[in-house]
């Protein structure tokens, strides 16, 4: 069956959060919240190495929003359930449909850090790619550097794999950086 075709939910809950793809209208919350964590996500985010205007943003999130519902790419977007306010992103990504498997990427709004959001919205995200995608292999793949990635994955149960040395450039594109690789397996 074409991965097209596959029917899954296009939002899930945690006690505090409400986890759902990206949608038209959903790039000023988002550009507002890179803009103001810029300097947290510039050393690891390949994105937040150049500025970019609201516009810009906004057409992310519609490509996104596309590559959802093509299954070529599941970003969802990390809302706070009470209040409404946009918190960071998560996603599926570099897809296996074959096998199934995932990798799970993540960056949190500064203003959120450090409320567990994130440890909370993976644990969610992990739940949800094995109960709904029939997953049988969920990475975490991240720069050996990033110490709040690797404790977020280690706190998840998350295996470390193995740390892949001088696997790929830094987002500096100039300094070789090592790949530490999680997993969880049915």
């Amino acid at each position: 069956m074409s991965a097209i075709l596959l029917d899954f939910p296009t939002e899930f809950t945690t006690d505090r959060l409400l986890i759902r793809l990206p949608l038209p209208g959903d790039g000023k919350a988002v550009h507002a919240a890179i803009t103001a964590s810029i300097q947290e996500l510039r050393p690891w985010m390949p994105f937040a190495q150049k500025d970019q205007s609201v516009e810009e943003t906004e057409e992310n999130i519609r490509e996104a929003h596309a590559k959802f519902i093509l299954r070529e790419d599941l970003r969802f977007l990390i809302f706070h359930k009470k209040d409404g306010h946009f918190i960071g992103s998560t996603g599926l990504h570099r897809i296996n449909w074959e096998i199934p498997k995932f990798e799970i990427g993540y960056w949190v709004d500064s203003r959120h850090a450090k409320q567990g959001y994130i440890t909370e919205a993976i644990e969610g995200l992990t739940n949800f790619a094995f109960r709904e995608l029939n997953a049988k292999r969920v990475e975490i793949r991240c720069d050996a550097l990033n110490t709040n990635s690797k404790r977020v994955a280690v706190r998840l149960g998350y295996s470390l794999e193995g740390i892949l040395i001088n696997d790929d450039l830094a987002v500096d594109n100039k300094t070789l950086r090592d790949t530490c690789i999680f997993a969880r397996t049915t």
